[in-house]
């Protein structure tokens, strides 16, 4: 006993040697490896961060975007340990162009699902934008297809993997909004609050700074261009320094007290159908009073105007012309009626903000020259922001976390299960012995069993794998984060269970009762033995041999999980479960017939996949070390010389001395049913007859 617990230790501390020593930090992939998944005529452009973001060009070579895999900056580890990488392509504006899978080791799609879904899946992303609040699900309880929340579909049987994935994309895409596009909004835009209004005249909007003023002289032009070949190109500059070259105001019509108190009343009418048919729309006013003229012989109207340009937060705005006719209020000064005026119009869910300033640029033109003619620009500033007090915003729905929509989409599984854990619990620390000794316990125990096998196998797909626990060792290693763990709550409640467990009972309790392909097993060899299928039980001497194969099979997949991550799927495969349990043996013939075959093998040899080769099963024997009891009643007899529990356990768990060896016991309780059988126990038979069994031995 003291040999089996001295290796287990070094087993598990060989484990994590293994593991600090393969840790390594994911690089960006080269160019030739993005190059081929950018659709034509879109084009990868140079690299432009430590962290694998690049360019994304257009046909003319002007940059349209950006592309990155997600690994680098959120390197979130799936079921299988390995992060899911992806590949995104962003344009300037935040809205997804593409996501595409690059890798992963997932081993519900590698053979499970199949890839295909996988795939399928990223392609909801295109389309949307950042600023949306994208979850994975379907809408909760009184959300409606009118929600905020912009819902992408998951797959069946892989909702975890799904969710990891997306939060991989998330993080990675507002990294880069961060750190690439500070002029995108990352929340919904300011709009025109409808329900505010207030009397203005125009004074009022000129105190108030809502109506502002640009005045550039000649002489101030003249000093834009001094130096330049353009210096002596404007005569009347030069003859009439003090006069006005450009005077230009600029007022946000957005809020309608505004607009009633610029506009005439047919102008106001025409910007308010303007505006219900371009909600999203901002308008800003631009009136010019001087030579400048705000546009050239070349401009087209319903285009961006050619001499009139703006940004904010260090990125362009997109303003074009509304091709609105133009009235202004009797209450405007006359000269400022009489002047050029154009209605610019800019989209507000590119990121405009009205209420944030931003700054109106416009350019001064000169030509030098009679024949093809040199044109030179001097550009003038004049920042602009609207008051809040006009504005509203629709309020940010933050999407709950992905742990807690997981919750929410499982409640009444979790219900169930709870209940069910915490029942059989209290019932094998209350009332073991009693439950071992019910002339029903059989019936009861398969029961039991079917439950675990329909409702937390298939139903719940509650069966715990040797993938996660390579994962969280992975992650632990790697300082990564555990919230994956938290996507499939229904698998992390009965490790939670099993856990508990370790301290109550050793391996036992999970390997005996919660363990789904198990309890199939189980019911393989009642049928076998109902079909009087010779039996194999192999030698003590072999038993023992055969036992420390699952040991064998787990520093196998460790080593694999190091140095060939990328086959770590197929070793896993080792596993039956997600064939008989997860899938529902619906996959390749191979796979099925693997699962299959244990489970013919269980019908002549007692659950030799548990016994011998589960390596979740070496976890779980691992895992029980911490057992803080021995929970299983002995007697002086026991052993020597009465071998009867030893002889009738299935397992091979009870050694000659009548010492129960934990780590290989499953949690029978044949052995408890017969050490309280007075019938049966033979130290009992004996008492009863009034003779000692040591008596008995002796003759």
């Amino acid at each position: 006993m003291r040999v089996r617990s001295a290796f287990l230790a070094a087993m598990l501390a060989s484990i994590l040697w293994v593991f600090c020593a393969a840790a390594a930090v994911a690089e960006p992939l080269l160019r030739e490896d993005i190059a081929p998944h950018i659709v034509p005529p879109m084009s990868l452009g140079d690299r432009i961060s430590d962290t694998g973001v690049w360019q994304l060009l257009n046909s003319g070579g002007a940059e349209a975007g950006f592309v990155f895999e997600t690994e680098p900056m959120a390197p979130l580890p799936g079921f299988s340990g390995a992060p899911i990488n992806l590949l995104v392509v962003l344009d300037l504006d935040g809205r997804f162009i593409d996501v595409k899978l690059l890798s992963h080791n997932e081993p519900i799609f590698v053979s499970g699902l199949g890839q295909a879904a996988f795939h399928k899946f990223f392609e909801q992303y295109r389309g949307h934008s950042i600023t949306d609040s994208l979850v994975v699900g379907t809408p909760y309880g009184s959300g409606t297809d009118g929600s905020a929340l912009v819902y992408l579909d998951g797959v069946t049987k892989a909702t975890a993997s799904v969710r990891i994935a997306h939060e991989s994309v998330l993080a990675a895409t507002l990294q880069v909004a961060r750190e690439k596009m500070n002029g995108i909004a990352t929340g919904p835009p300011a709009y025109p609050d409808p329900a505010h209004d207030e009397a203005l005249g125009w004074q009022d909007l000129v105190d108030q700074g809502i109506a502002r003023r640009l005045t550039v002289t000649n002489a101030e032009v003249d000093a834009a261009f001094a130096g330049t070949l353009w210096e002596d190109d404007d005569p009347d500059a030069r003859d009439y320094p003090d006069e006005t070259y450009l005077d230009l105001w600029v007022v946000d019509l957005g809020p309608p007290a505004v607009g009633r108190a610029v506009l005439s009343d047919d102008s106001l009418a025409e910007l308010r159908q303007f505006m219900s048919i371009s909600a999203m729309d901002e308008p800003v006013l631009v009136i010019e009073t001087a030579r400048h003229g705000l546009i050239t012989e070349d401009f087209v109207r319903n285009t961006a105007p050619d001499l009139i340009s703006a940004e904010q937060g260090g990125f362009p705005v997109a303003f074009r012309d509304a091709d609105l006719s133009i009235e202004l209020h009797a209450d405007v000064p006359e000269e400022i009626r009489d002047g050029t005026a154009l209605i610019l119009r800019t989209d507000r869910r590119l990121g405009f903000d009205p209420t944030a300033d931003w700054i109106l640029q416009i350019k001064a033109l000169r030509e030098h020259g009679m024949f093809q003619p040199q044109i030179g620009a001097a550009t003038f500033e004049l920042p602009y922001s609207a008051p809040e007090r006009f504005f509203a915003r629709a309020e940010v729905v933050k999407p709950s976390p992905p742990w807690v929509d997981a919750l929410r989409n499982r409640v009444t599984d979790l219900a169930v299960l709870g209940v069910f854990l915490a029942g059989l619990t209290v019932l094998l620390v209350r009332a073991q012995t009693s439950l071992a000794s019910h002339p029903q316990f059989t019936p009861i125990r398969l029961g039991i069993l079917a439950f675990m096998t329909v409702f937390v196998g298939w139903w719940g797909q509650g069966q715990l794998s040797i993938a996660t626990v390579l994962a969280v060792l992975r992650t632990g290693v790697d300082g990564g984060s555990f919230a994956f763990l938290l996507y499939d709550p229904f698998s992390l409640m009965v490790w939670a269970a099993a856990i508990l467990g370790f301290v109550l009972w050793g391996r036992g309790f999970f390997c005996g009762w919660l363990c789904p392909f198990g309890a199939l097993q189980e019911f393989a060899n009642h049928l076998g033995r109902l079909l009087r299928v010779p039996q194999i039980t192999p030698s003590p001497v072999w038993d023992a041999r055969l036992k420390w194969l699952k040991y064998a099979v787990l520093a196998g997949l460790v080593v694999v999980a190091f140095t060939a991550p990328a086959r770590l799927d197929k070793a896993i495969e080792v596993e039956p479960f997600k064939t008989a349990i997860t899938t529902f043996f619906i996959r390749e013939w191979y796979y099925v017939a693997y699962a299959a075959g244990l489970l013919l093998l269980s019908m002549v040899l007692f659950k030799g996949f548990c016994r011998y080769l589960c390596p979740l099963g070496a976890v779980m024997a691992i895992g029980g070390q911490i057992r803080g009891r021995d929970w299983i009643a002995r007697r002086a007899a026991c052993g020597s010389p009465c071998q009867l529990c030893r002889v009738k356990c299935s397992y091979g768990a009870i050694a000659k001395t009548g010492e129960i060896q934990y780590s290989e016991c499953f949690q029978c309780l044949d052995c408890v049913s017969i050490h309280e059988d007075k019938a049966r126990c033979v130290p009992l038979v004996l008492a009863a007859r009034g003779r000692g069994i040591h008596k008995v031995a002796a003759e």
